[in-house]
């Protein structure tokens, strides 16, 4: 099955393929491939691409989690291409700040688990997009940076605030303020990323950790997610409260029955995501 356009009401379904944004559905799992040679830079199109795929992977119940890599063996993603930036134009500046916000914003809020396999070169708008995403998983080779102040720019899309609240203010500065550039083992000893394995191996790593998410309830990852993601930018007792809420909220589920029933008889459970 092919496409020429993903329709938020529209669940995407196995075989749908942009240019510029891969997709197939392995199992439960949505493997997204960024592809723009020679680099995986993104363009307006494909972060509009891939919000509303996102968009409408929340809508297929058959998705409990999403893999975001690169394509090729050097890139993940370098992020923008400066020469958009090269004439000042403020108004096409503003446009990438939107589409570049919008779209990560998306993949941070998909309603399951997503995790970057950085295979590559993750750099600028490309770390930003790993950076949006639950879990990362990084190959040896790779190197990652938000170098925008070497180029007189900043990261717009989240680079600031998510990089921060993995690493700490400290590393945060080093790496923005300073240009500092990561490797895989530094990334995995700070905490940027969550693992490290051999060349060619992230997006495997990926899918089979992606897959152990359809041993859980889809509700309740969907619930947990919000929960430590609230960590973020609401104090502790607000968090503590919105546990006990969302937890009764699991008791208008078929999952929460499910899961329970499933446990109880020795049986593996068959989720129904609502």
């Amino acid at each position: 099955m092919t496409s020429n356009s993903y329709s938020p009401q529209h669940p995407v379904t196995d075989g749908e393929y942009h240019a510029l944004i891969g997709f197939h559905l392995h199992h439960h799992v949505a493997v997204v491939t960024m592809n723009n040679p020679p680099a995986n830079t993104w363009t307006a199109q494909s972060l509009e691409q891939l919000k509303t795929l996102v968009q409408s992977l929340n809508l297929n119940k058959e998705v409990y989690a999403l893999v975001l890599t690169g394509a090729g063996e050097k890139f993940f993603s370098a992020g923008a291409d400066l020469k958009l930036f090269a004439d000042g134009d403020k108004a096409r500046a503003l446009k990438m700040a939107r589409v570049f916000g919008e779209a990560f914003e998306a993949l941070s809020e998909f309603r399951g688990v997503s995790i970057a396999a950085i295979n590559g070169y993750a750099m600028g708008g490309g770390l930003e997009a790993a950076l949006a995403c639950d879990i990362r998983i990084a190959e040896e080779q790779a190197v990652m940076a938000l170098p925008e102040a070497k180029v007189g720019l900043l990261p717009c899309a989240g680079g600031t605030q998510n990089l921060t609240a993995l690493v700490g203010e400290g590393w945060a500065k080093r790496v923005i303020l300073c240009g500092e550039q990561l490797t895989a083992a530094k990334a995995h000893e700070i905490g940027l990323v969550e693992e490290v394995v051999a060349q060619g191996e992230a997006l495997n790593r990926a899918i089979a950790m992606a897959e152990s998410v359809a041993q859980q309830s889809p509700s309740s990852v969907a619930a947990c997610k919000k929960l430590i993601q609230q960590t973020r930018f609401a104090p502790r007792q607000h968090g503590l409260i919105k546990e006990r809420e969302y937890f009764l909220d699991l008791f208008d589920t078929e999952d929460q029955t499910e899961g329970v029933q499933a446990f109880l008889q020795k049986r593996a459970p068959q989720w129904k995501n609502q």
